[in-house]
């Protein structure tokens, strides 16, 4: 399984950006030619060193909120309230065409 990193760009040159993901100090390299042109303090969503999506800050907060919680309940530890944020303020949601599938009566597994 791949999962995505948000990463904030600190530097741009031609196709390759230096980003830190937050709360880490150690730079990484990331190829960006696959998204629309970064500036420093843009953030993305990182997958084997290559940018996938340019993200808002508040959806990178989110995510690496997100992230925290899967580390913490992977240790054994309780999650910290608020993490999931997304989730605490409603029943989950399915995404549009899956939600379409279950109303259609259609198997989604």
């Amino acid at each position: 399984m791949c999962i995505g990193i948000p990463m904030r760009v600190l530097e741009v040159s031609g196709t390759l950006a230096i980003c830190v993901s937050d709360g880490a100090e150690d730079r990484r390299e990331v190829d960006v030619s696959l998204v629309e042109a970064v500036s420093p303090g843009d953030w993305l969503l990182v997958f084997l060193g290559a940018a996938r999506r340019v993200l808002e800050a508040d959806e990178a907060l989110r995510i690496g909120d997100a992230l925290r919680a899967m580390a913490m309940a992977a240790e054994g530890g309780a999650v910290d309230a608020g993490l999931f944020a997304d989730l605490e303020q409603g029943e989950p949601r399915l995404p549009p065409h899956l939600e379409a599938a279950r109303k259609a009566g259609a198997s989604t597994g």
